[in-house]
């Protein structure tokens, strides 16, 4: 059992660091391929209008991106806001509507625990806390790799 687990860790540990040294690639060459397009473009202007003029027209293109780049972050960020709010309300309706909001359950839990007592109580539970960790940890993980990754 344990054996599944850790192969299931060690194999996606690998594809993770196999991706993550591809797309470090690609970013270092785009890096290398945009600071190329800046300087032609930089002589170019240069050639044809002056220094001045050149370094103004520079700024000004890395300006229209960092306006850009923020622009889509502060999208992104109001799409968090607003995917969190929702998961907020959606979790205090199930919170209000579940099994453990029932008085009787829990008046039942009580006298389930003061019948065995707590020091027989507890290695149950941690046991049962373990597999219930590890079983979330595995459905999470089916959920992620269904998810496409973000560019």
């Amino acid at each position: 059992m344990f054996q599944r687990i850790i192969d299931s860790i060690s194999a996606s540990t690998g594809t993770t660091m196999r991706l993550t040294s591809l797309a470090a690639g690609a970013a270092l060459a785009l890096f290398i391929t945009t600071c190329f397009l800046c300087a032609a473009a930089f002589i170019s202007v240069l050639e044809k209008y002056g220094p001045v003029q050149a370094c103004l027209a520079g700024a000004g293109v890395f300006f229209l991106l960092t306006l850009a780049a923020a622009g889509s972050y502060w999208a992104y960020k109001r799409e968090v806001r607003a995917r969190a709010r929702v998961a907020a309300e959606r979790a205090a309706k199930s919170a209000a509507s579940s099994m453990l909001a029932d008085p009787m359950l829990l008046a039942t839990g009580l006298q389930i625990v003061r019948a065995i007592g707590v020091k027989r109580l507890l290695p149950i539970l941690a046991i049962g806390g373990v597999a219930l960790g590890i079983m979330a940890s595995r459905a999470g993980a089916t959920d992620e790799a269904s998810v496409e990754p973000a560019e």
